[in-house]
């Protein structure tokens, strides 16, 4: 259906003269005339009829009214679903628990008026995530770009904006449950399981941090969920896990689990962030603004990255 002709259809019902509604959309009273006929044969049915002060609305015209009013409601919602400053900003955060989630979190909290889709791409490795990047389907993912050597696709551009700083997460039972930091020479005798690791990106990033400091660390395993993991190091005289400085895990108080720094040097997790070159978003340009001024003020130190992240 002509949306111009619902549009000029309105236009007539409420100024109740063809003439008025022409001026109104800036077209001839023939422009509009035309363009209500042409409704009228699309529908078979006469909208207007004729009276000495102009035209009033048929009984199938009263009918449409409503309709069309909704009709021209949705076009313009359709419009603002794709037009950049008024759809909302899709960002894939991987997981809602780790540190992209709270940065945008943060981001939001400062710019609360502005619209966000947070999708959480868990199971989805990084060409996936790139390829929805790319086809438009998100404004930007996080990645660790390991298996791609921190190279993109032609037409997206990335930076490096997080460096997750490591913490290791034990019950108060654990050898190192009252130690104010640990490095990574001491855990070397501890084993630390991370169980339902599937991605080949953290996968390999925890096998290079495992060689280089000869840990333990055990991807392998049924899985259970997060809260079950929590549990289970609350019992635990052994059991230890890794989490991201920048990561939100929430466990009841009767557990007593300790987040320690780990320290000299301290490993990260690098992640960064994937756009397309080509997209308008304005709310996806002060994002990668707030990322990179973050990033300036909270990187450095001693710490420790694979080489592929150098």
């Amino acid at each position: 259906m002509d949306l111009d002709a619902v549009r000029t259809f309105l236009a007539v019902a409420e100024t109740g003269r063809f003439q008025a509604a022409a001026d109104d959309l800036g077209i001839t009273q023939q422009g509009a005339s035309r363009r209500v006929a042409s409704l009228e044969r699309e529908l078979g049915v006469r909208l207007f009829a004729r009276i000495a002060r102009g035209v009033r609305l048929t009984v199938d015209g009263q009918a449409l009214l409503p309709h069309a009013r909704e009709l021209l409601r949705a076009a313009e919602r359709v419009t603002a679903a794709v037009t950049p400053g008024r759809r909302a900003l899709r960002i894939d955060v991987v997981s809602r628990r780790i540190a992209p989630a709270n940065l945008l979190h943060a981001f939001y909290q400062q710019h609360p008026d502005i619209e966000l889709d947070v999708v959480a791409l868990l199971n989805a490795d990084a060409a996936t995530a790139l390829a929805e990047v790319g086809a438009g389907t998100l404004d930007a993912t996080f990645r660790s770009l390991r298996d791609s050597a921190r190279k993109v696709p032609r037409g997206l551009r990335s930076a490096r904006v997080i460096d997750d700083r490591h913490e290791l997460l034990v019950g108060p039972r654990h050898p190192l449950a009252r130690a104010k930091t640990v490095t990574p020479a001491e855990l070397a005798d501890h084993p630390i399981r991370m169980p339902g690791l599937s991605d080949p990106e953290p996968v390999g990033y925890y096998r290079d941090l495992a060689e280089t400091f000869g840990l333990t660390i055990d991807t392998i395993g049924p899985v259970f969920g997060v809260e079950a993991l929590l549990a289970e190091i609350a019992d635990s005289t052994r059991l230890a896990t890794l989490v991201g400085e920048g990561s939100r895990y929430l466990w009841p108080e009767s557990y007593d689990l300790r987040r320690i720094p780990v320290v000299d040097p301290t490993p990260v997790y690098p992640l960064s962030v994937i756009w397309r070159a080509d997209n308008p978003h304005p709310v996806l340009a002060n994002f990668l603004d707030y990322l990179r001024a973050r990033y300036e003020t909270t990187s450095g130190g001693e710490v420790w990255a694979p080489d592929w992240a150098r």
